[in-house]
């Protein structure tokens, strides 16, 4: 089978995995917030965010680095002691840096319940650390239905947990094993499905770990910066406020995580061509596939967004519950970040396929130290309405900065004719569901209407407009235009 095959398979693949992997992500939420209410939740989010600081000061951005470091590589013995090696230093690196949350727990004024939590769930950050060392060496090779697969049934798992748990009443602890046995369901299945491409075990070439070090810095200092203004908002939260509050925040936030699970699966795609493209001087190939990148990223975004606003309390009612109304205001804010989270991780990783991650240090440090005093200034005052506010700047000054380095560097810059053609098709789409009655609404097969409904007339108008045609993703992927060389991609 040819790359561009390939690429088109790999991407239907993820993209109809991706909405079955939503389906059961917004499923699992439904019957975990349903379960422990807004008190309980909020404490769940809190041990998660807690520890999901160590596991980032861990991450190094192996997952992106295993990508770069076998993306050339033919051999599969070299291959094979790169991955031995990244999987390596990935388990040592997460065992030492969750092995800090106890002692940094220790200055926490957080109840008996949420420390204990957290020393029970610390375990779980383990498997996702090792599954991405896997998603790199499967993204290379262009055989992500095998990461689908995985991710699928850690989601059922996830599901029979909490419905067992809340059957048996066995409360937030019950609910926090169910989440550790997902995350091993999940990398045992991503393990044994991989055994095909190589076979992982624990090595120690230090000369490469090196290698590792040096190529992996910059981006594990923008990944924790980023931590800093992403994930700390929960954490400032649960410091200031009640679980309650962390609770509703935490579901709509929910919501956006879900959503935004889209830009990081194409961008994960993409990376591997721009990176070549580059390497190999192909601009004009590299500038192409950007734009089309931009399109397709400002093509969903955008009515997600007006959608989101319109639609944003009977989502959080149907999603979470009764008792996540207040979250449909909190969600009317999140929903904007959405947009600048899609143009930001695709400009993001095109500055790693330029391989000048090192320059945006600089904007990640500014960001983190506005967003940090933001946080601080903005959530005594504000509660969730302030944490969203700064999540929204932050993803905003990101974007514009990553945009700017891909300009400086490659002197690209977008054509806007279809994000200007999406914007008028989101806009008659936002007016179809502002006519809407509110009453056809109200539960899963009313509001699933008003969704699907909503999307035809979007993509109507924008097929209408010209801003799509049946033949888009053959200009990214044309058997024609694809360079012999990028066949190095998949080692074929």
């Amino acid at each position: 089978m040819s790359v561009s095959k390939k690429i088109a398979k790999n991407t239907i693949i993820q993209l109809v995995g991706k909405v079955f992997s939503t389906i059961l992500g917004l499923l699992s939420l439904a019957l975990m917030t349903r379960y422990l209410g807004q008190n309980g939740f909020g404490e769940y989010t809190t041990i998660l965010n807690f520890l999901t600081i160590f596991a980032v000061f861990a991450d190094f951005g192996l997952t992106l680095v295993t990508v770069q470091m076998i993306s050339g590589v033919k051999e599969k013995e070299k291959e094979s002691k790169i991955l031995n090696n990244l999987f390596t230093f990935r388990l040592l690196s997460i065992i030492v840096f969750l092995s800090l949350s106890p002692l940094v727990l220790f200055f926490t004024p957080y109840s008996q319940a949420i420390k204990l939590g957290i020393l029970i769930t610390a375990p779980y950050f383990i498997f996702p650390a090792l599954t991405q060392i896997i998603v790199g060496l499967l993204q290379k090779r262009l055989r992500m239905e095998r990461a689908v697969i995985a991710e699928l049934a850690s989601r059922i798992i996830l599901i029979l947990g909490i419905i067992l748990i809340a059957r048996f009443d066995k409360g937030l602890t019950g609910i926090l094993l169910a989440t550790i046995l997902s995350g091993a369901t999940s990398f045992l299945f991503h393990y044994f499905l991989a055994r095909k491409f190589t076979r992982l075990r624990l090595a120690w070439d230090f000369t490469l770990w090196r290698k590792i070090i040096l190529r992996s810095w910059p981006l594990a200092i923008t990944i924790i910066l980023n931590l800093l203004y992403l994930k700390t908002d929960i954490v400032f939260l649960s410091l200031f406020k009640s679980s309650a509050e962390v609770g509703l925040y935490a579901a709509a936030y929910r919501v956006i995580d879900v959503l935004t699970t889209i830009p990081f699966m194409f961008a994960g795609l993409i990376l591997p061509i721009l990176t070549t493209a580059w390497l190999e001087n192909k601009k004009e190939y590299f500038k192409k596939t950007l734009q089309k990148s931009f399109d397709f990223m400002t093509i969903t975004a955008l009515p997600l967004i007006v959608g989101g606003i319109m639609l944003s309390k009977p989502i959080m009612l149907i999603v979470a519950g009764d008792d996540f109304a207040a979250s449909g205001k909190i969600l009317n804010l999140l929903i904007i970040a959405v947009g600048f989270i899609f143009l930001g991780t695709m400009f993001s990783h095109a500055v790693i396929a330029l391989d000048k991650q090192k320059k945006l240090i600089g904007f990640y440090i500014f960001t983190s130290i506005t967003a940090l005093a933001g946080y601080l200034i903005l959530i005594p005052r504000f509660s969730y309405f302030g944490a969203a506010t700064i999540t929204i700047y932050s993803e905003a000054i990101i974007s514009i900065f990553a945009a700017y380095c891909v300009f400086k560097y490659s002197h690209f810059l977008p054509k806007l004719n279809i994000l200007i053609k999406s914007v008028f098709a989101s806009f008659l789409m936002g007016f179809f569901l502002y006519i809407y009655p509110n009453s056809l609404k109200d539960d899963f097969i009313e509001l699933s209407l008003a969704i699907i409904l909503a999307s035809i007339i979007y993509f109507l108008f924008l097929f209408l407009l010209g801003g799509i045609h049946l033949n888009d993703l053959k200009t990214i992927f044309k058997r024609t235009k694809t360079p012999q060389t990028y066949k190095s991609i998949n080692g074929i």
